[in-house]
């Protein structure tokens, strides 16, 4: 029988040897499925067939062809926010419980030729406007590690899938941390990458004013870094692009870089970082200094420079979308829907030309760092359900909570959250490695070395 909990580029390898045969592979974790999501909450859809047919075709591919494909015989997940045209896209609303969309989003295209085996559709909050998974038309997604607590959103149902070991790698997106929120929650690697990295072609434009991309979840650094080489690329015509990288993004994970200057912030006026999660930031700080690197704690707070022009930009966003029956929304998201509809053209302008000249103040602050540490949220997973406790507080108790997390959207520059230990309560614990524009090589390096120092993924949880 399979480990649940089997690293992708293992069992990639498995499958290239034919140790265990692709339609195997797809019964085994559809059968895993079937058994957990019920307490999960992680899938939206489940979709049998087509993972069965995804692996025939893998078994009847010859080994010269095989050996090219980087998820040969590996499982995944899309997040229920991307296009695909021959599964239902919900975008976890009751206005979309049974739309198609007219065409495949250009990645679910790129991760079906890279020879993974297709699951399904994972939840998400509705159009993915909540930093928990729950509300619209999903079911909430559950922590794995405490069920009565969030997997954090709005890629929560990704996560909930991958720490739940019902397949080892997923998509997620992100506009405000939604891969670093749900991967810090349920103690998982999320890669944020930098804008333009990976196209969202044809479905969006630029996705919430740049604000948006698109990322793996995964239980270790490598297996994060191959799916990531998979989602690589731009289309012509992209309204941004990151320039190529010098070598995969798999390769990084065996480099180790020396005498690094890492910069660390650990306070915004957003919200506080409860103790327990500074006790895990100054943990790893200073394993950080024990691998050789410097550490210097400076005064920077991207989060409450960045947080008007993203209210703005994210609120704008919100009501641009076609929404037949506004009744139907999450209260949340009406609450958005209906603010973001009173802000004038000209606001929204300003909004983004503020955020991209103070982004590039910030991202100019940083140039002399090699990368910057910082606490991925500023407590660990809540309660299902208790954010936001109002619904006229919403947005502050939902900043305060992110206020690591979606600076970096606004600046555009590459993060990964990194699991770093538990809680008392035992909930896991993240810190985030914040890298230079288009470096995503160096903060994998750097992630993989905290990984090799500070071991986890051989932990699961009590499921």
């Amino acid at each position: 029988m399979l480990d649940p909990y089997i690293e992708a580029v293992a069992l990639r390898e498995m499958v290239r040897k034919k140790e265990i045969r692709p339609r195997e592979v797809a019964e085994f974790f559809l059968a895993r499925i079937e058994k957990l999501n019920p307490r999960l909450g992680a899938f939206m859809t489940v979709t049998p067939e087509r993972a069965l047919a995804d692996a025939d075709r893998l078994e009847k591919m010859n080994a010269s062809d095989a050996s090219k494909l980087p998820l040969f015989g590996v499982p995944y997940s899309l997040k229920d926010l991307l296009w695909t045209k021959d599964i239902r896209t919900t975008f976890g609303s009751k206005n979309y419980e049974n739309w198609f969309a007219p065409a495949d989003a250009e990645l679910a295209v790129r991760l079906a030729n890279s020879g993974g085996i297709l699951l399904g559709k994972t939840t998400t909050p509705e159009f993915g406007l909540r930093p928990t998974t729950e509300g619209g038309l999903c079911p909430p997604a559950r922590n794995p590690w405490n069920l009565e607590h969030t997997a954090g959103g709005s890629s929560g149902g990704s996560a909930a899938a991958v720490a739940g070991g019902l397949h080892p790698v997923a998509q997620g997106s992100d506009g405000g941390g939604s891969i670093r929120i749900p991967a810090a929650c349920c103690g998982l690697v999320g890669i944020k990458p930098s804008r333009g990295r990976v196209t969202m072609a044809p479905q969006q434009g630029e996705g919430w004013g740049g604000l948006s991309t698109t990322g793996p979840i995964a239980r270790t650094v490598r297996d994060a870094a191959l799916m990531l080489d998979a989602m690589t690329g731009m289309v012509a015509g992209d309204p941004y692009a990151a320039w190529p990288p010098a070598r995969p993004f798999a390769e990084s994970v065996t480099l180790r870089q020396k005498k690094l200057r890492l910069a660390l912030i650990t306070e915004s006026a957003l919200g506080k970082v409860d103790p327990e999660t500074l006790e895990g930031i100054e943990s790893a700080c200073d394993l950080f200094r024990q691998m050789g690197h410097t550490v210097e704690p400076i005064k920077i707070d991207p989060g409450e420079r960045l947080n008007k022009y993203a209210r703005v930009i994210v609120g704008s966003s919100v009501a641009a979308l076609n929404i037949p029956n506004p009744d139907l929304l999450d209260p949340v998201v009406r609450g958005s829907y209906e603010w973001g509809g009173s802000i004038r053209a000209a606001d929204y302008v300003r909004a983004v030309t503020g955020m991209h000249n103070t982004s590039r103040e910030i991202v100019q602050a940083l140039m002399p760092y090699d990368a910057l540490l910082a606490p991925t949220l500023t407590r660990p997973a809540v309660r299902i359900g208790s954010l936001p406790s109002k619904l006229e507080t919403g947005a502050d108790e939902i900043y305060a909570w992110i206020a690591f997390t979606f600076p970096f959207n606004s600046t555009g520059q590459p993060s990964i959250s990194m699991p770093n230990g538990f809680n008392r309560a035992g909930l896991p614990l993240a810190i985030q490695i914040i890298g230079r524009p288009g470096d995503e090589a160096g903060i994998i390096s750097l992630a993989a070395q905290f990984e090799e120092a500070r071991p986890w993924h051989g932990r699961h949880p009590p499921l």
